[in-house]
């Protein structure tokens, strides 16, 4: 046993005693020291850790439950990593640009049995594809083909701004941002369902069936579609919204929000903004054209409310076929050709992956025998 020292215990009782300002002069807020208690710490940690692993199991087990299952997200990351491949020696490449019908509706490996190659992808979900455009034209590397999906809602809008974020990501990204894609897509994504944003608690909280606010209703967020299967951005439907008869009536219900809103705009104010993004379609058009680029666009299908919505806001006399016109380009029109109709869009938008594999098919051979002849696999 410690022999009583009575000098030292008097110093160690000094600095453990929770000090006051009259034992600190001067000082207005004085900083209190207290000692740590003994505790069994390292039972401690073992019980948190076990806490931990029960409860990430308890929400992984929740979502595979609901129907998900490991796949890949559709990060800023993931994206950049298939715009340097142009440049990077693949500038001759087919790209796909535009919103998310092409991205899901395209299907990469079919393009890629027919074509002998595979396009790089780079459309994004609700998004106008323009700011890539207005990119891949200032983009001398870029010397192949182009496919721009037109969704009338925003492309003719301009709506959605994810493009011009992630062609400046894409520009500089930083060294731990490339890390921590690659931490997550080799060790975190392809074993935890859970990883996707629709399923962030924070997101989970906020589609709640709260109360309304007064003036302030709380309009339901669009749900997941589809599941990424290839660090190439692969997309497919989602098979649950094939499967599931609630979750697609969901998925409809959210879409039939925009229908019905009262926010949209007037005829003018649509007007002046399909002038607008068609007349910087043919800034980026004409430069790419002009060292040789062939541009084309694709009207991918709609469906039923959603057709009739996109029909409204902007007829095609006055989009389409502006567009076409104004920048020259040709265009493949759904409802020009009848192998690229009849087919299953279980939530109005877009394909069910069997019909997908279909449409994809059809779409090439238009595109090989009316546009692009001769091109790789021909």
């Amino acid at each position: 046993m410690r022999a009583p020292h009575p000098q030292l215990d008097a110093e160690n009782e000094a600095i453990h005693r929770r000090q006051t300002a009259s034992d600190r002069p001067g000082v207005a807020q004085p900083v209190p020291l207290r000692p740590v208690p003994a505790q069994p710490w390292n039972r401690i940690f073992v019980a948190t850790v076990v806490l931990f692993a029960l409860l990430l199991g308890a929400w992984e087990w929740h979502w595979r439950n609901f129907g998900a299952e490991p796949h890949i997200n559709d990060s800023d990351a993931l994206w950049a990593i298939q715009r340097r491949r142009i440049d990077n020696g693949e500038g001759n490449a087919t790209v796909i640009a535009g919103a998310s019908r092409v991205f899901f509706d395209i299907q990469l490996d079919v393009w890629q049995k027919l074509d002998g190659e595979r396009p790089i992808q780079l459309a994004m979900e609700g998004s106008t594809p323009i700011p890539v455009l207005e990119d891949l034209a200032d983009d001398p590397k870029f010397t192949g083909r182009l496919i721009v999906g037109v969704a009338p809602e925003l492309f003719f809008s301009g709506w959605g701004h994810r493009g011009k974020r992630v062609t400046k990501y894409t520009r500089e990204q930083s060294p731990y941002q490339h890390v921590g894609q690659w931490l997550s897509s080799r060790f975190i994504e392809p074993y935890f369902a859970f990883d996707d944003p629709d399923y962030a608690l924070a997101t989970v909280l906020k589609r709640l069936p709260w109360p309304d606010r007064p003036g302030k209703p709380s309009d339901l967020a669009v749900r997941k579609l589809a599941v990424i299967v290839a660090d190439d951005r692969a997309a497919h439907m989602w098979s649950k919204v094939e499967n599931d008869p609630a979750y697609r009536a969901l998925a409809r219900r959210i879409w039939t929000q925009d229908f019905n809103s009262p926010d949209v705009p007037s005829p003018e104010e649509l007007a002046k903004m399909s002038d607008k993004q068609i007349a910087l379609a043919v800034k980026a058009v004409n430069k790419l054209r002009a060292r040789g680029v062939k541009v084309l666009f694709v009207r991918a299908p709609s469906f039923g409310p959603y057709l009739e919505f996109d029909n409204r806001l902007f007829p095609r006399k006055s989009s389409w076929d502006v567009l076409l016109a104004k920048t020259g380009a040709p265009g493949i029109h759904f409802r020009d050709y009848p192998q690229l109709q009849g087919f299953w869009s279980p939530e109005w938008s877009h394909l069910a992956r069997a019909d997908a594999k279909k449409f994809s098919a059809a779409l090439y051979r238009i595109i090989s025998e009316k546009y692009w002849p001769g091109a790789p696999g021909q």
